[in-house]
């Protein structure tokens, strides 16, 4: 790949002056974007962070000349390398995209065509720029995908979309990203997808790339401890504005105001302990369960307990057969071995010959709410939709309980109701998604990753409110995650799955205590910390440990 036309790292090759955007509610235009500055140099990072719904991938947008459905860019600046976009063409600013400047979403999965193979995909733009040859592109799509730590890089391209987990479909998005060597890349929330341990290897990865390349970047992430390791410099946004921006180890250090100083004194919701009543019979019982897509085996021998009004965690990389567990509980995957009951009941394997009364009391919260929503949906009938199947709500009593529920998860209702899921954060439709599991009444909620595209202040109100909601309507909770802060906040039992067995499982403050399963202590260990020497310092460890042959092997994800 050719690296002409690179200027000299520090060379100022981003500005945005007075950046304004509006975006479109009921009929009129409303400023979103409060005249925010930007600055960007070669070879620098700049992490943008805060709230949902605070601008950070509407400005990173913005860097590309760029405003999704239903924003307009309506005043200011865009200098990319001495050419103002706002007044350039619409052909220069496409000439731009993907070439020179390139964009990695939240979603890898709502981004990505699914009737084509990653390999043509990741080929497409470096072809169609003129960088590159079909063959020398697949060349070096297979060297990027092995830098990305991506199992059998030389043949995964040849897979579809759905063929791969969320954390490989979502490094597979960086690797074409990086394809014609572009001059910027936005990275928005890249990790969000991602356990902790391929989360080290990605972000490693992404730093070595930004630096090799000379490539400067807009990190966008509500993950601080993440953003320690890959900004230069950070700007913190709030409700469009500009609330602090300086550089990262002095704003960790000694943040000059407030909301700052709250986004970094967040610490993760903790409730208290409660014991497991000993007579107690669980709630819903997965017995010697095994399962596989098409021939490949997934889940094997996998056992867990769920008892009523509490709470089991169920952990691991992606891949490790969390997600699927939950399809094989739900009923939309058969397994081919064991079985669930719930209530003392079998429950059929397939959803379509259970009862209504069966699929009404266990309802599903799913990882990625970009997919999960009908884009050509109002609020009120998604929500709604739920009320009227399983309880026959109507009328007036519909609209009621649309507006309780979209209360419960703190989104006003006289402006929400009415809008359409695309013109929400991805943090408000994650509560969207809350509201509809809810409306059916159910008994149990699996959530799978359902804090992982919040921000940290946003997450915590979250976590909350489902305990709250528990401790009112008697909930029990499966919670699928590979955030470990989320799981010593809510979780009464932590199940540890790999490679699509359980390995480990037990109370909370038991699995948290040393001697550890060898694979529970690479997950523990590999948690960020708000320390921006923290992801150097354990790669130098991790080295270190597997010169002496000590490191253990992470499962392929």
């Amino acid at each position: 790949m050719s690296d002409k036309n690179r200027g000299q790292k520090g060379d100022v090759l981003l500005e945005m002056k007075g950046l304004r955007i509006e975006g479109r509610a009921d009929e009129e235009w409303i400023e979103i974007v409060h005249g925010v500055d930007v600055t960007l140099r070669r070879g620098e990072v700049l992490g943008l962070i805060g709230e949902s719904g605070a601008g950070k991938s509407t400005i990173g947008l913005a860097a590309m000349g760029y405003a999704r459905d239903g924003c307009r860019i309506s005043g200011g600046e865009i200098w990319f390398d001495g050419k103002e976009l706002r007044s350039a063409s619409e052909d220069e600013r496409r000439a731009l995209r993907g070439r020179r400047i390139a964009y990695v979403a939240q979603s890898a999965a709502a981004s990505f065509n699914p009737a084509h193979k990653l390999i043509d995909q990741y080929c497409e733009s470096p072809v169609q720029h003129g960088v590159s040859s079909r063959a020398a592109a697949e060349k070096d799509a297979k060297d990027l995908f092995r830098r990305l730590q991506l199992p059998n890089p030389d043949t995964i391209g040849f897979r579809y979309p759905h063929q791969v987990s969320g954390g490989q479909l979502q490094r597979a998005m960086t690797a074409m990203a990086m394809s014609c060597r572009p001059d910027l890349i936005i990275f928005d929330e890249p990790t969000t997808a991602l356990d902790v341990t391929t989360q080290i290897e990605v972000l490693a990865a992404i730093r070595d790339i930004v630096e090799q390349f000379n490539t400067a970047a807009i990190y966008i992430t509500h993950d601080l401890a993440v953003v320690a390791q890959m900004a230069d410099t950070i700007k913190v946004l709030r409700y469009g504005n500009t609330v602090e921006e300086g550089d990262t180890r002095a704003m960790l250090s000694a943040p000059k105001e407030k909301y700052t100083s709250d986004l970094l004194a967040v610490r993760t919701y903790k409730r208290d302990e409660r014991p497991r009543p000993e007579a107690e019979q669980p709630l819903l019982q997965v017995r010697g369960v095994d399962a596989s897509y098409g021939p490949v085996p997934v889940l094997h021998n996998v056992s867990i307990d769920i008892y009523k009004k509490r709470t089991v965690a169920v952990v691991g990389e992606s891949g490790s057969g969390k997600s699927t567990t939950a399809r094989v509980i739900t009923g939309l995957l058969p397994p081919k071995n064991g079985d669930v009951t719930y209530a003392g009941q079998t429950l059929p394997p397939d959803y379509r010959q259970r009862s209504k009364d069966q699929l009404r009391k266990l309802q599903m919260i799913y990882q990625m709410p970009d997919t999960a929503l009908n884009p050509k949906s109002r609020i009120r009938d998604v929500i709604g939709r739920p009320a009227n199947f399983y309880l026959g709500y109507s009328g007036k009593q519909l609209t009621e309980r649309v507006r309780e529920l979209l209360r419960l998860v703190e989104l006003e209702p006289d402006q929400y109701m009415n809008r359409l899921t695309t013109e929400l954060s991805g943090g408000q439709k994650q509560r969207i998604c809350i509201a509809r599991a809810l409306a059916a009444d159910p008994e149990l909620i699996i959530c799978d990753e359902v804090t992982s595209a919040l921000d940290q202040l946003v997450a915590e109100e979250i976590l909350k409110l489902l305990q709250r909601m528990q401790d009112e309507l008697d909930l029990s909770y499966m919670f699928i995650t590979h955030d470990l802060a989320t799981v010593r906040a809510i979780a009464d039992e932590v199940v540890v799955m790999q490679s699509g067995r359980v390995v480990e499982s037990g109370p909370k403050e038991e699995m948290f205590t040393p001697p550890h399963h060898d694979y529970t202590d690479l997950l523990l260990s590999s948690v960020p910390e708000m320390d921006p020497d923290w992801l150097d310092r354990l790669l130098e460890e991790r080295a270190e440990l597997a010169k002496q042959g000590r490191v253990l092997k992470a499962a392929d994800n």
